[in-house]
């Protein structure tokens, strides 16, 4: 019985692996894809300030600068998308990006192979999560002291 267990536990783990790296490449391909969605609505966004201000510059009118302002503003918040979207994917391989040369990198890596650039160190960071983390509880706690005494005060 022993050898049926032990092959029932190997199967069971690499269905196991299997499956998270599935899921793994299925959430990088929907991050992909919202990518390319972001990159062609910025394109769009490009050629429509781009379009906007030869037509005014064709007719010879005064050009407003707010609509640019509007439509550089949606190009930010697209962009912003795109970078939070290229961490995740770094996150879900394990890698980073070196803040120096940015390549792509191993995420526990001290120092970049590619520029050499010291990378910071991933412990602190882990510290100071959970340092935030268990002040925002305190916080919490001293917080919802404070109304039952208010609470109490009122009754």
């Amino acid at each position: 019985m022993g050898f049926f267990d032990n092959l029932g536990k190997k199967a069971s783990e690499a269905y196991g692996a299997t499956a998270k790296k599935t899921g793994d490449l299925a959430k990088e391909a929907k991050l992909r894809m919202k990518i390319n969605e972001n990159k062609s609505d910025i394109n769009e966004l490009y050629t429509e300030i781009g379009k906007k201000v030869y037509e005014k510059y064709v007719s010879e009118e005064t050009f407003n600068m707010r609509y640019v302002e509007e439509e550089c503003s949606k190009i930010d918040i697209l962009s912003s998308e795109i970078e939070s979207c290229l961490t995740s994917i770094l996150e879900l391989k394990n890698r980073k990006q070196c803040p120096k040369c940015f390549a792509e990198i191993d995420a526990n890596a001290t120092f970049c192979p590619k520029c050499g650039a010291k990378q910071d160190d991933v412990e602190a960071k882990e510290v100071e999560i959970v340092d935030n983390q268990e002040n925002n509880s305190a916080e919490q706690h001293t917080s919802s002291e404070n109304s039952n005494v208010n609470q109490e005060n009122n009754n």
